[in-house]
């Protein structure tokens, strides 16, 4: 009975095949991140991350010596040299154009247009040879294919750091994200404690204004919203690109969600527990501060780590609110700018991108732990 009664239902293994499938789902591209930030460029351009520890197939060429580097044997002049310099490597094909750079098997013979005969080794040793002296004055270009083995390098990492301005755009989105993260908090959980516990007229309004700003995109309020900023910004002398205008932005695109998600927990704490601190003379005030407060710590930490994300990896309101120039510019734009105008060293993006995500990542996991150490606390023990 008992050996029966523990097996699992086929409803319950596909559910957990499904867990599990979601996870991959989820953990691959942040696993090909993370794999391609150590990748050499060269790799990196030519081959995707699952194929890192496999070696990569490229198309090079190189130069002959010149005509002063050949020598004399038995009447037969010879130009000899390396493909791969002082390096190593397996030469799988070669030819002398660019248009067919497999032409050739390694060890045939290949006939030159300036003259002689070209044979390349696997190893990349090369001959040129021919009756008469050879007229080389540049080299003869050799095109070749060959596997070059896996590399990884710090160079991304490096070159990411070491650029200038990181540093300072690195405060300048903690600046931005950490006042933007709290404020909305605060004023999202008395209004959600008010909504959801106090009696006043216009409160089912208000709810309903609250889930109707919910699907107003933030591109549609953006305009609207900087011109009555910079409207009240200049009837009081204030200037148009401050920090307090970019916190007062993300507040005012973060309180809508905080709000109903913050309403919809406390509303549903136990009731008895409110007219318990009533009965024993507790305003308001202390009932939230003492009492909601403590327990709605979940959902406070749930909101914290959404509001976190999207604030620090905004770049939109960023630039509207605070602007580009280099001593106000966060981290996602000035990362934008190591690309280029026209989108080179591309490479550096996965090493940049994972740079970007080890703040949020961080704040995840430490509002993870509390946001379960709230859980454990808020619940009612029995007895």
């Amino acid at each position: 009975m008992g050996g029966a009664g523990s097996a699992k239902s086929p409803l319950t293994w596909a559910v957990h095949l499904s867990v599990l499938l979601l996870v991959i789902l989820w953990t691959l591209p942040t696993a090909g991140l993370f794999i391609s930030s150590f990748r050499d460029k060269d790799q990196l351009a030519i081959s995707g991350w699952w194929t890192a520890l496999a070696g990569s197939t490229q198309n090079l060429q190189a130069r002959t010596g010149t005509s002063d580097d050949q020598v004399e044997r038995n009447g037969v002049f010879i130009l000899e040299g390396n493909v791969f310099g002082e390096g190593s490597g397996t030469v799988s094909a070669f030819g002398t154009s660019g248009l067919n750079p497999t032409e050739y098997e390694p060890g045939a013979e290949a006939e030159l247009r300036e003259g002689g005969v070209l044979t390349v080794a696997e190893d990349g040793a090369y001959a040129i040879t021919s009756p008469s002296e050879l007229d080389l004055p540049r080299g003869a270009r050799i095109f070749f294919t060959t596997t070059i083995p896996p590399r990884f390098t710090l160079d991304n990492y490096r070159e990411v750091l070491a650029s200038e301005g990181i540093g300072r755009s690195f405060i300048n989105s903690l600046t931005v994200t950490i006042p933007a993260t709290i404020i909305p908090i605060l004023i999202a959980a008395f209004a959600a404690y008010a909504l959801a516990w106090m009696k006043f007229p216009g409160r089912a309004l208000l709810i309903a204004v609250i889930v109707g700003l919910l699907v107003v995109p933030l591109q549609m309020s953006l305009i609207p919203l900087l011109r009555m900023y910079n409207g009240i910004g200049a009837f009081f002398g204030v200037p148009a690109k401050t920090y307090l205008g970019i916190w007062l932005a993300h507040t005012g695109f973060g309180l809508p969600l905080a709000v109903y998600l913050l309403r919809n927990y406390i509303a549903g704490l136990p009731r008895e527990i409110m007219e318990s601190a009533r009965v024993d003379g507790a305003s308001d005030f202390e009932i939230f501060m003492k009492i909601v407060l403590p327990l709605s710590f979940p959902a406070l930490a749930s909101f914290a780590i959404f509001q976190f994300l999207w604030t620090w990896n905004d770049l939109l309101v960023a630039m509207v609110f605070l602007g580009a120039q280099d001593s106000e510019l966060v981290l996602t734009g000035r990362l934008v700018n190591l690309l280029g105008s026209r989108g080179g060293n591309w490479e550096i993006l996965t090493a940049s991108a994972f740079i970007t995500i080890l703040v949020p990542l961080a704040v995840f996991f430490t509002l993870q732990r509390y946001l379960v150490r709230g859980l454990l606390a808020g619940s009612v023990k029995g007895g």
